[in-house]
């Protein structure tokens, strides 16, 4: 005998489906997130998650949307604890890491190369502005801008393929499969880039 489905709000039901499909995400890669699973996982029917997101396709991009939103979430407890007490450069790049560890990075990469493009700007604008004040007077802010997206992309790409890139330039075995080593070299790359100095704490108030 079928049970019967709950009636939830529909603020409640996007966000347990969003959830879902973050879930399914982390543990199967894009291709785990098909309609029909995520319905399963909320007990809601495959109608009743396209009436909220229209279809996978536009369910996808919305998952993407749902990452971004978590992601800056993430930085904004980051950038809480350099107002706060100051704290490690490597809090911000291993932030960024783990959220694309969780399927971000792939579901990213698969709705651009199908032609998906996301009109929203300035994501990371929060830490650019915290960073900037970090480095000397009159540094460029489009310096700045430079290095936070080559550090955005270099971690939205690590998890699929940072072990190949690793295993291109020589690495192998453990080495290659090991993503700690590239955060702190990417930690070090950053304080380059910014002219500051590597150190224990550092804050952007000093």
């Amino acid at each position: 005998m079928a049970t019967a489905r709950a009636r939830r709000p529909p603020d409640e039901a996007r966000r347990l489906i969003l959830d879902a499909a973050a879930s399914l995400l982390a543990e199967g890669g894009v291709a785990a997130v098909q309609v029909r699973a995520v319905a399963a996982r909320v007990g809601m029917t495959d109608a009743g998650v396209t009436h909220h997101f229209g279809n996978r396709e536009k369910l996808l991009a919305e998952l993407l949307r749902h990452g971004g939103r978590q992601l800056r979430a993430v930085l904004g407890e980051v950038l809480d604890a350099w107002l706060d007490h100051g704290t490690d450069l490597v809090e911000l790049v291993e932030s960024l890491q783990g959220v694309y560890r969780r399927g971000y990075g792939e579901l990213a990469v698969a709705l651009h190369a199908a032609g998906w493009r996301d009109p929203g700007a300035g994501m990371l604008d929060p830490v650019v502005d915290a960073l900037h004040r970090l480095r000397p007077p009159g540094s460029s802010v489009d310096d700045t801008r430079l290095a936070v997206a080559a550090l955005h992309q270099a971690m939205a790409t690590e998890a699929l393929y940072g072990s190949a890139f690793r295993r291109s330039a020589g690495l192998g075995g453990d080495a290659a499969d090991d993503p700690a080593p590239q955060v702190r070299w990417w930690e070090r790359q950053l304080h380059l880039a910014l002219g500051v100095e590597p150190a224990d704490r550092v804050s952007p108030a000093g």
